[in-house]
């Protein structure tokens, strides 16, 4: 059953009067959280696979309370307010589905196979974005599997072929690529090996 969204109200008025009343979130910036999100996100990803829904449910308000917490920051700036967030990614959503959301006026467009709408979605995304190389938009934070991974991803949508070497980081790039092909994510694939081994 859908929510009625009151909690979502009562926290952003928790998280402001915290920002208001608590010295310490007070004095926070979007950069000074931002080793907080990146750890909030890592548990969040444990918590997907111990496959426990009580620690998953758990992390993932923590994950929201940094998204509030960011937008609450912003608020205050005369930035942005979490309502713009959120209607930011609503239109994005509309405009990435044309399969499920029709422009007015317009028909929906035929939904395909996952593989089909992936491809739409990534069409979609290309159009908007007007990039200038081929890992723009790429984090180059993002842990090396998932990086190699989506630079492969990109190289391959722009037409240009990769023939790894024969040193170790080209052996693991060319194992990044046997993922691809499998359809295996090489991130999630080497995490459920180490916790195999534990």
């Amino acid at each position: 059953m859908p929510g009625s969204g009151e909690p979502l109200l009562e926290f952003l008025e928790v998280m402001r009067r915290l920002r208001a009343e608590c010295s310490w979130k007070a004095g926070q910036t979007h950069r000074s959280l931002a080793r907080y999100l990146l750890e909030e996100t890592h548990e969040t990803l444990e918590a997907i696979d111990t496959g426990d829904p009580a620690h998953l449910r758990e992390e993932l308000g923590d994950l929201l309370l940094q998204v509030y917490f960011h937008a609450v920051i912003a608020e205050e700036a005369g930035e942005f307010t979490i309502d713009d967030v959120a209607a930011d990614v609503t239109a994005k959503m509309h405009r990435r589905n044309p399969h499920v959301f029709a422009p007015d006026g317009q028909q929906r467009a035929a939904g395909g196979t996952p593989d089909e709408i992936n491809e739409a979605w990534e069409a979609i995304k290309a159009s908007e974005k007007q990039r200038s190389s081929v890992t723009d938009g790429i984090p180059p934070t993002l842990p090396a599997l998932l990086y190699a991974d989506k630079v492969l991803d990109r190289l391959e949508r722009a037409g240009t072929e990769v023939h790894p070497g024969d040193d170790l980081g080209d052996r693991l790039l060319a194992l990044v690529a046997e993922a691809r092909v499998s359809g295996v994510d090489p991130e999630q694939a080497l995490r459920d090996a180490v916790r195999r081994l534990l």
